[in-house]
């Protein structure tokens, strides 16, 4: 049967960029950007806008602009095969395999699924193993102004927070290791989707401040066995935000490179990552994305226990941290429409340095590009409102928590604000909590079947589970912009027909709407 998708879903469903394959249902999957990173830079896709139009019966043709053929409020007809199609295109789902005690945490599987909100995608993922030090790292961020700066944070950020983690001795072989020319250590397990990309010509550059950062970390006398994870964690988002700064203000003297890092710097990004230890979360925040823990109590239900805060004007807390570093005079000012200086959303990211930098600093590293930058492409916000004159409005400074493992708690969700827009922390929660729980196999029970004697009710329900038919969507990622949970296994599980199993076979089962991951401990 023809599955019913409003026309407002499926606009954004169809967002997602076309491949040259041909009108296949592949077109929907995102793509490999390595060519679309290089002539995002300078404007144009093999000089031919490759776009498309639908119709009520899907079909595609390539035109100079996206657009609907029918009017706006039709419904469009799709199978539920091509529903479920485009809704999967982007899902993943990963057993993470046991390292010989070199990566110990709560984590065995992931899950992941992202579906665009715009074109090309804002949103970025990561999921990586810490092989030097223990612990899984999953991060989720949101990019705005462009995916220049999101896509930079998720590649590096998470090599910044276990570089912070590895003890003195680690990271002193890891130089020796550069400076003689040989093999470095792995310092991370990557589990990436088919689609992911890297900025392959920035890596250079990237290393080398990395680099930078270890070695700062060995001059340190106190640096002996590594930093904890909440301090690991807040060096790191405001060291890479710096390193982020600086590049954007270095002679580069590749006019790719420069274009990249300029793009970077002013486009942002916010950012919610967990350390998931062996028996700790620890997540940090900036921005607007949210943690949230699914805690299943005695009786079987499901509640939500939120890990992080909004950084925005609705959070009066941070109200008043941005207008107690800023003169009197500016109170009606710094926020207006509730947006940093009526601009800017999240109240706390990556990147932005149009919010950090004096006006002074931003003309002349504008000024300073030669002629090979084409500045056009980078579509840079050269806007600067009156009232900017105490800088910087904003920073990434994360706000730590952590949070001790219990046997009732069961998964973390992580989400970029698509999907707490549309979901609320406890419904979010009972989505996921539900399909753990296997709630799409079980049919009420009646009243009848409530009256038998034990041996006959197990009968019975052996017969129902003999029945059942598995769900359609077997990834319990939510399908939003950008997502990531995590939940564990534990005795009271038996009330969901799960076996029991002890405090050292708990398992945490994380999984993100771009990324969905099972954790274990030991």
């Amino acid at each position: 049967m023809p599955g019913r998708v409003c026309a407002s879903i499926l606009q954004r469903v169809l967002t997602a960029p076309v491949s040259s394959q041909g009108p296949q249902l592949s077109l929907f999957n995102y793509p490999t950007q390595h060519g679309q990173h290089c002539h995002l830079l300078s404007s144009r896709i093999n000089g031919t806008a490759q776009t498309w139009t639908t119709s009520r019966t899907s079909h595609l043709s390539f035109v100079g602009k996206r657009s609907f053929s029918t009017r706006q409020d039709l419904d469009f007809q799709l199978s539920q095969v091509q529903i479920n199609s485009i809704l999967r295109s982007n899902e993943q789902s990963v057993s993470v395999p046991e390292f010989d005690g070199r990566g110990l945490c709560s984590v065995r599987k992931f899950e992941s699924n992202q579906l665009a909100a715009n074109s090309p995608n804002e949103d970025r993922r990561s999921a990586v193993t810490c092989l030097q030090s223990k612990g899984m790292l999953f991060g989720v961020f949101d990019g705005h102004g462009g995916w220049t700066c999101a896509q930079a944070i998720c590649e590096r950020l998470l090599y910044y927070i276990a570089v912070a983690m590895m003890p003195k001795h680690s990271l002193e072989e890891m130089d020796r290791c550069v400076a003689q020319g040989r093999a470095v250590p792995p310092i991370l397990q990557w589990y990436k989707h088919h689609s992911d990309y890297n900025y392959r010509d920035s890596a250079a550059l990237y290393i080398e401040h990395l680099r930078v950062f270890w070695q700062e970390l060995l001059e340190n006398e106190e640096y002996s066995k590594g930093m904890s994870p909440p301090d690991a964690l807040d060096l790191a988002f405001r060291r890479l935000d710096a390193d982020i700064s600086l590049e954007a203000q270095l002679p580069l003297t590749n006019s790719l490179l420069k274009s990249t890092a300029i793009q970077v710097a002013f486009a942002g990004s916010t950012a919610c990552v967990a350390h998931v230890g062996p028996d700790v979360i620890h997540v940090a925040n900036a921005g607007d994305c949210r943690a949230v823990l699914g805690v299943q109590e005695e009786d079987g239900s499901w509640s939500a226990l939120p890990l992080s805060s909004d950084h925005n004007s609705q959070n009066p807390s941070e109200v008043q941290r941005i207008r107690a570093q800023h003169p009197s005079s500016e109170r009606d000012t710094v926020l207006a429409d509730d947006r940093l200086l009526g601009m800017l959303m999240p109240l706390r990211a990556f990147g932005d340095v149009r919010f950090k930098w004096s006006v002074e600093l931003q003309q002349s590293v504008m000024s300073s590009l030669d002629s090979s930058v084409d500045v056009a492409s980078l579509n840079l916000y050269n806007y600067v409102p009156p009232s900017y004159k105490s800088p910087p409005y904003l920073d990434v400074t994360p706000e730590i928590t952590g949070h001790k493992l219990r046997p009732q708690d069961r998964f973390l969700i992580l989400g970029s604000d698509g999907l707490w827009d549309e979901l609320s922390n406890h419904e979010a929660v009972q989505l996921v909590g539900e399909h753990l729980s296997g709630i799409h196999l079980q049919a009420p029970v009646s009243q009848t079947e409530r009256k038998l004697k034990l041996g006959k009710l197990f009968e019975v329900l052996q017969k129902r589970r003999a029945r059942a038919s598995p769900a359609l969507d077997t990834n319990a990622a939510p399908t939003s912009s950008a997502t990531l949970w995590a939940g564990t296994t534990t005795a009271s599980c038996v009330r969901r027909g799960w076996p029991p199993c002890s405090r050292s076979q708990r398992t945490l089962h994380v999984c993100t709407g771009t990324i969905s991951l099972l954790l274990s401990s030991t």
